[in-house]
């Protein structure tokens, strides 16, 4: 698959809900004409499907080929409320700069990358330490979703936003996997 193909499949990761390429087009900064022609091509190849007119989705085949693991009820409840001890995720300001600010599972770093300062969570993206301790603790898709918004070039609080809005969705299906009910706040 072509760099510029694989690159318009990543981009669905991030979606749950259907997505039209225009929006997609925008996001990765390719021309509409050119995601199209690939959307058209990856739902040929059967990694993307529409649902509805205009909008595309992933297959379970477009999942499987970035990597996304099927997670079962125990392993989801260990990632959004375990402890990985030894595995917990420091942030820092910069090289030797740490702050008080820790994450334990999913459910305690979706709240500290709202509180970190926009430094830390610009510093920990630039050295792909997101991707890095997220892998270490078995989340591969939620890494990949990470590594895909670490080559968009984002900065400042859109990337805080888009960094929070992945991993608060992540934790929204891990959540209705483990059997969680799920209360939704205005200011998560």
């Amino acid at each position: 698959m072509s760099p510029a193909k694989s690159e318009v499949l990543q981009a669905f990761l991030l979606h749950k809900k259907p997505v039209k390429p225009i929006e997609i087009s925008k996001e990765i900064g390719i021309k509409f004409p050119s995601v199209m022609m690939h959307v058209i091509g990856l739902t040929k190849m059967g990694y993307l499907f529409s649902p509805d007119k205009g909008y595309y989705k992933l297959t379970n085949q477009g999942e499987k080929y970035l990597g996304v693991l099927n997670i079962n009820r125990e392993f989801a409840r260990k990632l959004l409320k375990g402890k990985f001890f030894g595995n917990t995720f420091n942030f820092y300001l910069g090289l030797n700069e740490p702050i008080n600010i820790k994450a334990y599972n999913l459910q305690t770093f979706v709240f500290a990358i709202k509180k970190a300062p926009i430094q830390s969570v610009e510093f920990h993206m630039k050295r792909g330490d997101f991707k890095i301790w997220l892998r270490g603790i078995g989340d591969v898709d939620l890494a990949n979703k990470i590594e895909f918004l670490e080559n968009n070039d984002l900065t400042g609080e859109s990337l805080r936003q888009k960094l929070h809005l992945t991993i608060f969705n992540r934790c929204l299906a891990l959540a209705k996997v483990a059997g969680y009910s799920v209360l939704l706040e205005n200011n998560l």
